[in-house]
């Protein structure tokens, strides 16, 4: 005679057992890591721009050693000329090759997206968790310097410094970094405080647990799935915003290739129209990437929230 089969409860169920929607084809339970991943898979724009940013990604650090032309070689002779057999995306003003600048030039961008994005999630992250957790005049004080910081237009504090501090690679990692920590610093805070009222949280302190214990043990982990979120986020505006600044002449200074100052050929009428291979392969490629970033968070953002069933 055969046995009864044992459900999910302990309970005796006289029926075979069904995979939910958080089991896996064998009725087996999956983990929450394994559940995001499989909302994250069935994410088709997700996963689309999941391909883009690991394409731009391979070009841009592996692109210049395939690729061995020098981005900063001029060539008077060269001048402007359109894409052709030696140089397969043309030349811009000084005669520079077009396709290893762009290649260089992703490197820098896509650098300062993501290091600039890295430093303002994990500042948002340290502050965040501080503030949602001790609460009172800590949580006050820091939610006020995260007002003031808003409060300013993003691009007209960034000129004052660029102007007392000039431009760079560095600078404006650190630059764009500490001023875009606000966004971190919201979602995690909001997080923090509402796992500081569970019940798991406070019998840990009730058992003696120290302050610094239950934030790395408890907190870091819970806030880290929205955290990578915002550093997509962040990191498609940071993109973006190296662009402008770059057009406008306050970002990577010549002659270090970037994105932004390649599309700032695109300032003459006249290469605008007539010479769109000098502006047309940067541009594309940030609009690309800020595409395939976003859908990439979004993706994340429909991972990690456990009200998406699929």
């Amino acid at each position: 005679m055969s046995e009864p089969i044992t459900g999910a409860s302990g309970i005796n169920d006289p029926t075979p057992a069904v995979a939910g929607a958080s089991g896996d084809a064998d009725g087996s339970e999956l983990t929450p890591r394994q559940l995001a991943w499989r909302r994250f898979r069935s994410h088709k724009m997700a996963m689309v721009g999941a391909v883009v940013l690991i394409l731009f990604l391979l070009a841009a650090f592996l692109g210049p050693l395939l690729y061995r032309v020098d981005p900063y070689a001029v060539d008077t002779a060269s001048y402007r000329l359109p894409p052709a057999p030696g140089h397969p995306l043309g030349t811009d003003s000084a005669g520079r090759d077009v396709l290893a600048r762009l290649l260089s030039g992703g490197r820098i961008s896509l650098t300062i997206g993501l290091a600039a994005s890295f430093i303002a999630t994990v500042l948002g992250i340290i502050l965040g968790i501080i503030g949602g957790y001790f609460r009172g005049w800590i949580d006050a004080l820091l939610s006020r310097i995260a007002e003031v910081f808003q409060s300013f237009p993003l691009m007209i504090v960034i000129i004052v410094i660029v102007a007392f501090f000039g431009s760079g690679v560095l600078r404006m990692i650190l630059m764009l970094g500490l001023l875009l920590w606000t966004q971190s610093f919201r979602v995690t805070r909001s997080v923090t405080l509402q796992l500081r009222e569970q019940d798991s949280v406070q019998a840990v302190e009730g058992l003696g647990g120290t302050p610094f214990h239950i934030l790395l043990k408890h907190m870091v982990p819970a806030v880290l799935p929205h955290a990578s979120v915002t550093f997509t986020l962040l990191t498609a505006q940071v993109i973006g915003t190296e662009a402008a600044l770059s057009f406008l002449g306050l970002g990577v200074p010549p002659p270090t290739p970037s994105w932004g100052s390649m599309i700032s050929e695109a300032q003459s009428l006249r290469i605008l129209q007539s010479m769109p291979w000098m502006w047309l392969p940067p541009g594309l490629a940030i609009a690309l990437t800020v595409l395939a970033v976003n859908f990439v968070g979004d993706g994340l953002r429909d991972a990690f929230d456990p009200k998406q069933v699929r």
